[in-house]
């Protein structure tokens, strides 16, 4: 769907008080009993799937809106809030109308540059078969190869009509999304990417043709609900993709079972992710800040206007609950109550069937589901998560949240270098499974050990044009560029660890506790204030005898266990901002 809003719907004119509004509802409505109606010109942007007309035909559709908390029937689509309303329609170049149409187009493109540069001979290359679904962003159709390789092959392609990019944001969204499709196309879960081509009315993306059907469809007609050893195949597929991206500096922002589809409609079909025509390039110091997705997926700092990749987490972990009991955990049958649950509701884990699950499979959801996104797991953690642990052909890629930590540990204080090495020794085996994952992705030497500038030369083995073009490749040079020594396994995994992930554990007061008797062994000491305060960055003009008195014990001047907390969360990191 996207920009957590759905198509407009045509409503009778007696329900006037529902004019007005978008409807939230999914990407491409498309029913059998309407795969071929008329073309409407009543939407505005479409997002559709590259689905094959005869997938609908065998299986279980779409609902023409958005499900109820548990799969089993359809309900009214609900009302948008009227701040998203807004900015979608500064984004799409929309205004309200009283009629409760949206213009179609030519009103906001004055002087809009509608060339995009892909070849010309669409037509000479392919033909153009049957609709088979759309959205927002275009209409996608059945397609088929006349020359060159694809000849007599099966295609999809989706058409996005030049008539609907109103503003200057739709049209560099379309650029945007052939360009990440081009180069992140090769991964074996991800939507194969052939071609791109335009004409005077339309741009053209030709892609695989997936002919097995959404999840959301399976979800359905497995009556909304996974074992866990099916659900595990499904999220490992999932986070294999997604790790991808996200190393590359590229956040899908429209996460949810109907944008995966299979492959074929074989039960033991690889999941394909598709629909990019939300996604953008994020390094991992930055933040954005448009208001885009689905609702029911829609992570907590989105709603926020300040947020990342750990955003993409929250709806995986939205999809994960999904699988595993058959219903959302956030859910309310207007968009501003969605919005509401995600922000103040927690999902529930005491009714069935979640008693009866394993705790791996419990603790998996919950650490993706923590409001707090710095707690949550990224995509390369829960692929090492012991719930998935026994899953096979599991590849590691590369975490970009290292970079992050590793070039935060460099430019923090020595006594919170001396506290995160005690923490360090606490780490459970998994944890450390992860963090050995990553070191040996670095490619240590003969004697054990990397440099910062392993940590290019390992991004540079992983790297797409799409981490070029999310300046992703800027931010490791950075890191790679600090001086400091070599780094052994030990000193990694105090520079790699995320206090905030292990706050969000319940067993983080026995980390703490620990973690702060090995310090008082082996590296508390007795420590002035105005030492302290220098060793984190304070400024002169702080207070710091108000702010660091209770840091210290006054018995013997060493750093208390309040304090030794309080310097994990590393209040150095102000120091680090200001580098």
């Amino acid at each position: 769907m996207g920009l957590c809003h759905g198509k407009p719907t045509s409503i009778p004119q007696e329900n006037s008080q529902e004019n007005d509004v978008i409807s939230i509802q999914n990407d491409h409505q498309t029913t059998p009993s309407n795969l071929n109606a008329k073309r409407s010109n009543f939407f505005n942007f479409y997002s559709p799937s590259p689905l094959h007309i005869n997938a609908f035909k065998n299986s279980p559709s779409s609902v023409n809106s958005t499900p109820l908390r548990f799969f089993k029937r359809p309900f009214p689509p609900p009302s948008p809030a009227k701040h998203i309303k807004a900015l979608l329609n500064r984004r799409n170049g929309c205004v309200k109308n009283k009629g409760g149409s949206i213009p179609e187009g030519g009103e906001f493109d004055v002087g809009l540059d509608k060339e995009f540069g892909f070849g010309r001979n669409f037509g000479g290359n392919y033909e153009i078969g049957d609709e088979v679904g759309r959205g927002h962003f275009g209409y996608t159709c059945y397609g088929k190869g006349k020359k060159g390789s694809l000849k007599g092959h099966d295609v999809a392609v989706k058409v996005i009509p030049k008539s609907k990019m109103t503003t200057a944001i739709a049209i560099e969204d379309v650029r945007r999304e052939v360009k990440m499709l081009r180069a992140l196309s090769g991964h074996k879960n991800l939507v194969q990417f052939y071609d791109a081509y335009e004409d005077e009315d339309n741009v053209y993306v030709v892609m695989e043709l997936c002919k097995g059907g959404e999840l959301l469809d399976r979800i359905l007609s497995r009556g909304g609900k996974y074992s866990e050893e099916d659900a595990k195949i499904v999220m490992t597929q999932i986070l294999s993709v997604v790790s991808y991206c996200h190393l590359q500096g590229v956040v899908h922002r429209d996460l949810k079972p109907e944008n995966f589809l299979y492959a074929s409609k074989d039960e033991h079909s690889p999941l394909k992710a598709i629909d990019f025509g939300l996604s953008d390039y994020v390094k991992p110091d930055e933040r954005l800040n448009d208001i885009v997705g689905s609702a029911y997926y829609v992570a907590p700092e989105v709603l926020h206007r300040a947020y990342g990749t750990e955003a993409d987490m929250w709806s995986i972990g939205v999809i994960a609950y999904i699988l595993l009991c058959g219903s959302r955990p956030f859910w309310a049958r207007t968009e501003s109550g969605i919005f509401r649950s995600v922000l103040k509701s927690d999902p529930i884990f005491d009714e069935a069937p979640w008693p009866s699950l394993s705790s791996d499979a419990i603790d998996f959801v919950k650490r993706l589901l923590n409001k707090e996104y710095r707690k949550r797991l990224t995509a390369a953690q829960a692929l090492c998560h012991p719930w998935l642990s026994n899953q096979q052909d599991v590849k590691i890629p590369l975490d970009m949240i290292t970079y992050k930590l590793v070039r935060a540990y460099i430019c923090t204080s020595s006594l919170r270098k001396a506290a995160l090495a005690a923490l360090a020794k606490t780490l459970t085996i998994p944890q450390l499974t992860y963090l050995r994952e990553q070191f040996t992705l670095f490619g240590p030497n003969k004697s054990g050990y990397i440099s910062l500038q392993n940590f290019k030369t390992a991004a540079i083995k992983s790297s797409t044009d799409a981490m070029k073009d999310s300046r992703v490749m800027e931010f490791v040079s950075l890191v790679s560029s600090l001086q400091y020594r070599k780094l052994g396994f030990e000193e990694f995994c105090a520079a790699a660890i995320s206090v905030h992930q292990l706050e969000g554990l319940e067993s983080w007061e026995q980390h703490a506790l620990r973690a702060y008797e090995l310090f008082e062994k082996d590296g508390n000491r007795p420590i002035m204030i105005e030492e302290l305060a220098s060793e984190l960055g304070l400024s002169p003009s702080v207070p710091v005898h108000v702010v660091l008195k209770d840091w210290i014990r006054q018995a013997d001047g060493k750093l208390s266990f309040l304090g030794f907390v309080r310097l994990l969360h590393g209040v150095s990191s102000r120091m680090l901002q200001k580098a």
